[in-house]
């Protein structure tokens, strides 16, 4: 596809607004893409600083997965570089135990048109239990079981657990993530971004 065509298409996924009337927050869909990207982070939805600032990742959850992959800022925010395309572009609002999933509009409406102009991605970050759903259809594991399995899917895919700091307890259950998981991340990232 041309690049006015993904140029035509970001357009109009920043002018979304399927949901309106559905996000108390208001409608700010937060993504970051470029035809060149190489590696690509399918995470869920922005939470509420993230809506503020409307950089993707922008929050402490940025921080450990940045530390995680093993690349600076720079790095993660450049688009030719990284892809981040959440399951829902836009901050769903806070539920009971902490904010409600993605509306599933936003994946429906948007995200194969978006992979499709994506031709470049060597590696899928696979974060959270609504991404692995979307990308990982034919599991019907739990999150720390789909993520135990991180070997079985190949060079190009990676699932793994949010690392927001409401997920401290799972990481602290699992030693095994950062003991094993993260080196082999950090290999694949920057492997794939070479």
């Amino acid at each position: 596809m041309p690049k006015e065509s993904f140029n035509s298409l970001i357009a109009s996924v920043r002018e979304c607004t399927l949901c309106a009337d559905k996000l108390e927050a208001g409608v700010r869909p937060v993504l970051q893409a470029h035809p060149d990207a190489r590696v690509l982070i399918a995470g869920q939805a922005p939470g509420s600083k993230v809506h503020a600032t409307g950089i993707p990742f922008d929050d402490p959850s940025g921080n450990r997965l940045r530390d995680w992959m093993g690349v600076d800022r720079d790095t993660f925010y450049d688009e030719t570089q990284l892809a981040i395309l959440p399951m829902g572009f836009c901050y769903p609002g806070k539920g009971k135990s902490g904010d409600l999933p993605p509306l599933p509009i936003c994946a429906e409406t948007w995200r194969e048109r978006l992979l499709d102009l994506l031709p470049n991605i060597r590696l899928v970050l696979v974060i959270g239990q609504y991404a692995q759903a979307w990308h990982l259809p034919e599991q019907q594991h739990t999150l720390t079981e789909t993520v135990q399995a991180w070997a079985t899917y190949g060079e190009g895919l990676m699932p793994l657990p949010h690392p927001s700091p409401r997920n401290n307890i799972w990481l602290k259950k699992n030693p095994w993530f950062e003991r094993a998981v993260v080196p082999e991340l950090k290999r694949r990232v920057a492997r794939s971004l070479k």
